[in-house]
């Protein structure tokens, strides 16, 4: 099978894998290595963006799409009739290297299936890691998707090679990754995550080399078992403090052909998705607890209103705050105010009693806010009538993240 057509199929099956962010990554002219390639600035290119906001190109492919396993939520499950295909470690590698010096790419996110065992697969993995790095003297951003259950000598490898590694959790219940992966085992993924958690902290330490630089994340699937919202949220709280993730990527449930009947018929909406990458925002950065952003009795989030403005308008006795007064915390529940926001609030206030207009110019959601705070000049009505649908954007409004 020619290069070519290898790169059809192996890319087309990585693109189910969200996790494949490249925020965090040092240049690795930082770390000595010199050569080609950055971290900062066709077929099997994702675009993936930095906290700042710079757009990342990587080359997104997988090893092979051939599996041993046969998770019934997975395109390339043992079971599915699809092509295969299968790189060698040195078409990877100079598949990298011809996009990189193209301009194409700026990094390899690399995974695949398990073909022989977990050790044979995780070691050409790193292999390819290995040669771009040691060989070609590659500085670009390579996120290494782990095998869970690998050895540890391979995980701690992978880790010396890669700017960020991930094993994915699948779903947020134990109960229905056996059901639905029974090849499967959340104590052996965790396993794996607390080895590479390990190897994170170790290579802080002074002298040591460096491992995962830019930390390691993992992936759930939404919408492919009965977890509700809250349960995903919780889920994910434990990941974080657990491991120390750096994220947590949400990817929603597609029907894929030939599926099971325990699986569901509908694809889960993409804004369900939407909302909780907005909640596990608001968990990372706003001091939110997963317990109390979901507000529906159902334990799912609205879709219709972000998850902030949700439990803003769930708390109305919470509110109004003054902004010249109020704690930062408070601040960060406060609608429409975000991070950089406070801060300038924070900043601007030891200088004068801030008004409306004050806030105005250092917000651009004055009309989301509005309603939560009390100004200099401004106090909002005791009672606001229809205040969820003057506040709730049109659809093709909605923003990321206020």
């Amino acid at each position: 099978m020619q290069v070519r057509e290898k790169l059809r199929i192996l890319a087309d099956a990585a693109k189910y894998d969200a996790s494949c962010a490249s925020s965090g990554g040092p240049k690795r002219d930082s770390l000595g290595t010199g050569g080609i390639g950055s971290t900062d600035k066709g077929m099997g290119i994702c675009h993936a963006y930095t906290p700042d906001g710079r757009c990342v190109s990587l080359l997104k492919i997988l090893l092979t799409n051939q599996c041993l396993y046969d998770c019934a939520y997975c395109i390339n499950r043992r079971s599915s009739n699809v092509p295969r295909a299968k790189f060698t470690v040195d078409e990877i590698v100079q598949l990298t290297l011809d996009f990189y010096k193209r301009n194409y790419i700026e990094g390899l996110f690399l995974s695949s299936g398990i073909v022989k065992s977990h050790d044979e697969t995780m070691e050409e993995m790193t292999r390819v890691a290995k040669s771009l790095r040691e060989e070609h003297k590659f500085g670009g951003y390579i996120h290494l998707k782990l095998i869970a259950g690998a050895s540890p000598e391979l995980i701690a490898e992978a880790g010396r090679y890669a700017d960020r590694v991930s094993v994915n959790v699948e779903l947020p219940r134990e109960d229905t990754l056996a059901t639905l992966a029974p090849e499967k085992r959340a104590d052996v993924i965790r396993g794996s995550m607390a080895k590479v958690t390990l190897g994170i902290e170790e290579g802080k330490e002074k002298n040591a080399p460096k491992f995962a630089p830019a930390g390691q994340s993992t992936q759930m699937i939404v919408g492919a078992d009965g977890a509700d919202d809250r349960d995903i949220l919780e889920a994910s709280a434990q990941l974080y403090s657990g491991y120390r993730l750096r994220r947590v990527y949400y990817s929603a449930f597609s029907p894929i052909p030939d599926s099971t009947a325990r699986l569901p018929l509908k694809a889960a909406p993409l804004m369900r998705e939407h909302r909780l990458y907005q909640a596990d925002w608001m968990m990372r950065f706003y001091g939110f607890e997963a317990k109390e952003i979901v507000t529906g009795e159902d334990g799912l989030l609205d879709l219709a209103i972000d998850p902030k403005l949700a439990w803003a308008l769930a708390h109305r006795d919470d509110f109004p705050i003054d902004v010249n007064t109020a704690d930062r915390e408070l601040l960060l529940r406060v609608p429409g105010l975000g991070v950089k926001s406070i801060d300038r609030i924070l900043m601007a206030r030891r200088h004068r009693n801030l008004g409306l207009d004050d806030v105005a110019r250092l917000t651009r959601s004055l009309n989301k806010c509005r309603p939560f705070l009390i100004a200099r000049d401004w106090r909002p009505l005791a009672d606001v009538e229809n205040l969820r649908a003057k506040l709730a954007p049109e659809p093709a409004q909605l923003d990321l993240f206020a």
